[in-house]
């Protein structure tokens, strides 16, 4: 089991670890926060630190790239 594994639900996880959790890149991730979540004119910050449930949405968000059966809402 790794550290990542043993942590609580209200630990952060850093973009690295987050994207190793969700089996992507560093890249991805980025890509993943700048289309759902920083798409407002925002700058991403650096060092964003995530919690569990944020990595619930991103694979979430990640896996309906695929899936023609969810409706993504409209870019702001």
């Amino acid at each position: 089991m790794t550290n990542a594994d043993k942590r609580h639900d209200n630990d952060y996880y850093s973009e690295a670890e987050a994207a190793h959790l969700l089996g992507i890149s560093v890249s991805q991730l980025h890509m993943l926060l700048d289309e759902n979540v920083f798409n407002d004119g925002s700058k991403r910050p650096q060092d964003l630190k995530l919690l569990s449930s944020d990595l619930l949405l991103l694979e979430f968000w990640n896996r309906s790239i695929e899936n023609p059966k969810v409706l993504r809402m409209p870019r702001r």
